[in-house]
């Protein structure tokens, strides 16, 4: 077992050979911690924040990339958050348009058919009660198949009765 430790390790050292030319040391010479690499901020001692000067090339022209296009990204983030808020504003004023005008409409219908019922009650003659109540009755709904609604067949019999031929009482 140990033979395929050291060949995995050997491998990977002659893997990685090349790895310290492009990417310098944290360390100097010496093997300390240079004090200008420390990080204050960071808790872990180990940590050693890289100079400018030791980042090689590609790294720090990726972060450059990197930078311009997270801004890029901002900036189109912003333009689609601003057109989207202008669509909701305009939709919101839509809505209020047309629900005022449903408003509207409603209490023009509602004061028409005031009108109507107070000229209607105005021209009350004596024996038209029960044509009145049948206008006010809807007999086109059919409770047959509807068991949660009551059975209105009988009351409506009565009233269509009753307005066809006017009450006895009245011609005694």
């Amino acid at each position: 077992m140990s033979e395929l430790v050291e060949d995995f390790l050997a491998r990977e050292k002659d893997g990685l050979s090349g790895l310290e030319k492009e990417i310098p040391s944290a360390f100097q010479e010496n093997g300390d911690i240079s004090a200008n690499n420390y990080c204050e901020d960071d808790q872990d001692e180990s940590y050693v924040k890289p100079q400018s000067a030791d980042v090689p090339e590609k790294i720090r022209k990726w972060r450059e990339e990197q930078q311009t296009r997270l801004h890029d990204k901002d900036i189109a983030e912003e333009k689609a958050k601003n057109i989207l808020r202008k669509q909701a504003e305009k939709e919101l004023e839509d809505w209020y348009k047309r629900h005022e005008e449903t408003i509207t409409k409603t209490k023009t219908l509602n004061r028409n058919a005031e009108k109507e019922n107070i000229a209607e009650a105005d021209e009350i003659e004596p024996g038209t009660e029960w044509e009145r109540i049948a206008k006010l009755c809807d007999f086109s709904q059919s409770t047959k198949g509807s068991k949660s609604v009551k059975d209105n067949s009988r009351m409506r019999s009565i009233i269509l009765q009753l307005k066809q031929s006017p009450m006895e009482r009245e011609k005694s």
